[in-house]
């Protein structure tokens, strides 16, 4: 297979336990909502949806909304959800880098950390522009590499093995002058903001346990109980230490980047 190819597939298992952070991410859902000025009536693409939490805060506001995730289990949890609360959005599994809907085809289209975990960054961006209308909005949130889960992501690809050629490590995506760059000349009005997220959680040891059975630290944890205890060991040490840099009152601040541009 091809390695981009076995990397997505790699990632659409890791990803199939990511709807334990529901309500973690859905208690930031409406600031992205809100930094793109979505409102009733646009058509709304939430790229990398996962289990629908910000697809799902956008339809509630009368936004005609759909959904995409490469992982079929995050669809089915979005699909649930979509039912619970009795809104008509369309779930359905894509790839961010092949988007199954026509050209211009959205007024806005969003991410929330999501499509920064596609392998190839000008592919995504040509994509979610691709399907963008002129005059459209595209705007996502992401981890910058200096902070917390950026800085987790760079224990993960210290530990696990590289990457496939062409891959790009998804924090470069919390970089400002990186994400200009990736956007170029299709857009303009390009703006950035920072928000935070505090996860609840009791201990830094409990929120450790609670990484571990996300993505790709799922995996990495996975594959070191059975090859490498002595290197599994270290990695949770480096892990805790880093969390405990942000823990505080039973709280992990996870500051992100909001970005938000308009198509030209």
């Amino acid at each position: 297979m091809d390695p981009i190819e076995q990397f997505k597939e790699t990632a659409k298992a890791g990803w199939s336990t990511f709807a334990a952070t529901e309500l973690v991410t859905a208690s930031v859902a409406p600031q992205l909502v809100k930094f793109a000025g979505i409102e009733a009536g646009h058509e709304v693409l939430d790229v990398a949806c996962g289990t629908g939490v910000v697809a799902l805060t956008a339809a509630r506001l009368g936004a005609k909304v759909k959904g995409s995730d490469l992982t079929p289990k995050l669809i089915e949890r979005a699909k649930e959800n979509a039912a619970l609360m009795k809104l008509a959005v369309e779930f359905r599994e894509a790839d961010v880098e092949a988007l199954p809907y026509e050209d211009a085809n959205f007024d806005v289209v969003i991410s929330q950390f999501g499509h920064m975990f596609a392998p190839r960054p000008e592919v995504a961006v040509k994509e979610m522009l691709r399907v963008l209308k002129p005059g459209g909005r595209i705007a996502f949130s992401t981890w910058p590499p200096e902070l917390v889960v950026g800085k987790m992501f760079a224990l993960v690809g210290k530990y696990a093995p590289p990457p496939p050629p062409g891959a790009s490590p998804p924090p470069q995506w919390g970089d400002p002058n990186i994400v200009r760059e990736r956007l170029g000349d299709a857009v303009k009005d390009v703006r950035f903001d920072r928000a935070q997220m505090r996860v609840q959680t009791l201990s830094v040891q409990h929120q450790r346990l609670f990484f571990e059975n996300i993505g790709p630290m799922a995996k990495l944890v996975e594959k070191l109980e059975s090859s490498d205890q002595e290197k599994l060991a270290a990695l949770r040490r480096e892990l805790e230490a880093l969390i405990a840099l942000y823990f505080e009152d039973n709280h992990i601040r996870q500051d992100f980047l909001m970005t938000r541009a308009v198509k030209v």
